[in-house]
């Protein structure tokens, strides 16, 4: 098999931008996190990095369950995509508050809502990618994804270094912040792809999905 004439349908690849976006730009800020909170945080210690780390991902665990659950609960994707759009956009403000840190207690909220965004995003980007999946390529398809995104944050890591030592932490927040909207606009102007809609009037355009049939569905 020929990996490189396998053809991925409209859903998986869009998806797959759009999570090599988000990823790629939060891939930016993670080596530097420890840095900017002991440096920039006034009376911030190790400790309060393992805090900020507990918070982000115990409650990211946690909230991500219910989520799941509740978008689970009608077979239509149209709640996962609202989730989905919202998770993006939320992630774009929340890169954009460290901007506004100060304080340890004002770090911790960001770290909240850091959780928040990253728990509404998995169970949607996952629900609609999975139902999506050619069959015959499965395991290819998600590899791929992985792939991908793992290569573009560890290329991204090191530009992000290179970015807080030339222009300071507070552009490389911001750019994280900018690449978080573009996948939300990624995901955003796809609604047509993931939910087909059909005319039968004469003179429009017959909008039908773009996924073959029985891929996933």
């Amino acid at each position: 098999m020929n990996v490189f004439h396998i053809r991925f349908n409209a859903v998986i690849k869009r998806f797959i931008w759009a999570d090599l976006v988000w990823l790629s730009g939060w891939g930016l800020l993670a080596p530097i996190f420890a840095v900017f909170v002991l440096e920039k945080i006034p009376g911030a210690t190790v400790i309060t990095v393992g805090i900020a780390a507990a918070i982000y991902w115990i409650l990211k665990s946690i909230i991500q369950v219910p989520v799941a659950i509740a978008i689970d609960r009608t077979t239509s994707e149209r709640d996962d995509y609202l989730v989905l759009v919202v998770s993006l956009l939320l992630a774009g403000l929340t890169a954009f508050s460290y901007v506004l840190v100060r304080t340890v207690w004002q770090l911790y909220l960001v770290e909240i809502l850091h959780a928040i965004s990253f728990a509404l995003y998995v169970p949607s980007w996952n629900g609609i990618f999975t139902r999506h999946l050619d069959p015959k390529h499965r395991a290819l398809e998600f590899a791929f994804d992985s792939g991908a995104v793992g290569i573009a944050t560890g290329i991204a890591g090191l530009l992000g270094s290179i970015v807080t030592q030339t222009f300071g932490f507070q552009v490389l927040f911001i750019i994280t912040s900018i690449l978080s909207f573009i996948a939300a606009i990624i995901i955003f102007s796809s609604p047509n792809i993931v939910f087909p809609r059909h005319r039968s009037h004469k003179n429009m355009i017959s909008i039908t999905d773009h996924t073959p049939r029985n891929l996933g569905r």
